[in-house]
């Protein structure tokens, strides 16, 4: 790339560049709530995500655009699944995230997003059982075994240590084994129930996050549930009356609930309005949990904000290691 501008030329961060780098569960935790504190305090700037999607559902899109104003970067985040009438293995997706230095006006890297979102959504699932789950929570159910289900309990251990009681609902042997061997990767002592009866899991829990996919059976009602009891929901494996039947209803934003979370809709179509957004709760701006009885259901969507600010760590642990690929984009 000798003799073209730098203003020309465009850090691409493969896949495998993005895998190699060691990075811990506590610094993404850290590197999203500074994000979420960051958008509270009305320095950054996360539009609503744009979606598109044809009539018969064979596939989403969605396009981000946000701003993080203590990194001073502007980026743009892509998201593209196809094949979601089909099994999971014949489904495929793409995401990419293109930062941009707002001081300079430089292009600071194109990545592979898959792993960053790998990451930030459990760690905001973690965040929010953080700050939400009951005083004196035990123990914490997960449904689903795919990649949000894998990570989900780590993170939950890192948020929370005294859990006692770490349970797993899945349907995918090859799942459940990637669940266990997440966990020993990251906590050598802890172990998971794999839990065969849901409702009477759910019940016991203090905590569930539900990551499963579009295909689960799974479907946990209000009824099940405990006082007390936190829904997470980032994917599907909660009826809607968990929703509707809640005490409290907590969302990383309300917004993007209304778009990406019409699953969820009664039978007049509609969704409750949310207690509280959940980068107001962290900063402290608006009451979380006000009751140790209360079911609260909170909502996980995905902020580009946090994308940005994990990315931004990942590319500056990459340029660090003069990981990536340069190219001419512009040129």
């Amino acid at each position: 790339m000798t003799g073209i501008p730098s203003d020309r030329r465009l850090r691409i961060l493969s896949t495998s560049d993005l895998a190699g780098i060691d990075i811990t569960l506590r610094d993404v935790l850290a590197t999203v709530e500074g994000a979420y504190r960051t958008l509270a305090d009305g320095l950054s700037d996360n539009p609503r995500k744009l979606t598109v999607k044809p009539g018969d559902g064979h596939s989403v899109s969605y396009a981000m655009l946000g701003r993080d104003g203590t990194r001073e970067v502007v980026a743009v985040k892509t998201s593209y699944k196809h094949g979601l009438d089909k099994g999971r293995e014949e489904q495929h997706y793409y995401t990419t995230l293109t930062l941009y230095d707002d001081v300079t006006g430089l292009p600071v890297a194109m990545m592979d997003c898959s792993r960053i979102g790998s990451l930030r959504t459990p760690a905001v699932s973690a965040l929010l059982a953080r700050e939400l789950a009951t005083p004196g929570s035990r123990t914490a159910l997960v449904v689903g075994t795919g990649t949000q289900g894998r990570l989900a309990l780590p993170f939950l251990v890192t948020a929370l240590p005294d859990l006692e009681r770490l349970l797993i609902s899945g349907t995918h042997p090859d799942g459940l084994a990637a669940v266990r061997k997440e966990l020993h990767t990251h906590f050598p002592d802890r172990d998971v129930e794999v839990v065969s009866d849901l409702r009477a899991a759910a019940g016991e829990a203090d905590i569930i996050v539900a990551s499963a996919g579009g295909h689960t059976p799974a479907a946990i009602e209000a009824d099940w549930l405990a006082e007390g009891t936190l829904s997470v929901l980032v994917g599907h494996g909660l009826a809607p009356s968990t929703l509707h039947r809640a005490d409290r209803v907590i969302a990383t934003s309300e917004a993007q609930m209304n778009v990406t979370g019409v699953d969820m809709a009664d039978t007049d179509g509609k969704l409750p309005s949310v207690d509280a957004e959940f980068p107001a709760v962290l900063a402290g701006a608006a009451p979380g949990r006000t009751s140790p009885t209360e079911r609260i259901f909170a909502y996980n969507s995905g902020l580009v904000v946090t994308d940005i600010a994990l990315g931004h760590r990942f590319a500056q642990l990459a340029l660090g290691t003069c990981l990536g690929t340069e190219v001419a984009l512009w040129q």
